[in-house]
């Protein structure tokens, strides 16, 4: 289990854990002695703190209600619930998610996803956060604007898996690189190639500056100190994807950063960069609590 695996380097950051399911203590109990879980498991029977917190998932009681035949609460249910038919006994569960709580119980940040079967990878919610994990190999690369590494939240996926991968960006003495925003001018940015069940979602930028260019009297956002890209990636989780993976011992994610930059003088052509990550599959374990009775 992913959680129990990085709880040493979850609290290195700071952080406490605690997971809460709908499901009984004695079989919370019983599942924590099967995995060898340390950190608290929290029962919810009722679901009355996944309803406060807004998170309930409400789509097994429509897929075993008077609808149940309509296609649409099928597909929903498929997506939100279970590939095979949901039952009674899912009704109350949360969407999967994560959220982060300060020492006074205050929301700070939280992380969710749309499919059941696809999750934050712990080291990707790190990364999110500012922390990079240790032993995640990095590739450096220099050219005449900037210095970049750039390495993956994660060296070892299984499907359903979204990750994230970082491009940190130095660029170098009186250099800018154009921020979202800037017209008429090529915007950083990470084109990934596609392929079949690797998804890619926007790409997080962060905060640019407004840079007075005087040659040309413009005012344009760009990135002039340090900065870092995030990008995710869902490695999908579908039964098709699986399928897909099974077998293969490797996913190689390729793609191209282009960019423009320019220093006090001089306007350079834009510009591009090909990068590659390889990261090891393994496969998709999924195992939960036995049903209640």
């Amino acid at each position: 289990m992913e959680l129990q695996g990085r709880i040493e380097d979850i609290r290195k950051q700071g952080l406490g854990l605690a997971a809460i399911s709908y499901d009984s203590q004695e079989i919370l109990a019983a599942f924590a002695k099967q995995r060898g879980i340390t950190f608290p498991l929290l029962s919810d029977l009722g679901s009355a703190t996944i309803k406060r917190y807004g998170i309930l998932n409400p789509v097994p009681e429509w897929a075993i209600g008077p609808n149940a035949g309509d296609p649409t609460v099928q597909a929903e249910a498929q997506k939100y619930v279970s590939v095979v038919r949901p039952n009674a006994a899912m009704v109350g569960i949360a969407f999967p998610g994560t959220f982060i709580l300060d020492r006074q119980g205050r929301v700070t940040a939280r992380f969710f996803e749309d499919f059941y079967i696809e999750r934050n990878t712990v080291s990707s919610i790190m990364m999110r956060l500012g922390n990079r994990k240790d032993g995640v190999a990095g590739t450096k690369i220099s050219t005449a604007h900037f210095d970049l590494t750039t390495y993956p939240s994660d060296s070892a996926v299984a499907p359903g898996a979204r990750i994230a991968l970082a491009l940190d960006v130095r660029p170098r003495a009186r250099m800018h690189i154009y921020a979202p925003g800037a017209a008429n001018y090529r915007v950083i940015a990470l084109k990934l190639d596609p392929q079949p069940f690797v998804r890619t979602l926007p790409m997080k930028y962060p905060a640019s500056e407004i840079y007075h260019f005087r040659p040309l009297n413009e005012r344009v956002p760009v990135y002039q100190k340090p900065f870092t890209l995030i990008q995710e990636v869902v490695i999908e989780g579908t039964p098709q994807a699986q399928a897909s993976f099974r077998g293969k011992e490797s996913i190689t994610l390729t793609g191209m950063l282009e960019y423009q930059a320019c220093d006090d003088k001089i306007c350079y052509s834009p510009a591009s960069i090909p990068l590659s990550w390889t990261l090891s599959l393994r496969p998709l374990v999924v195992e939960r609590p036995a049903p209640r009775q």
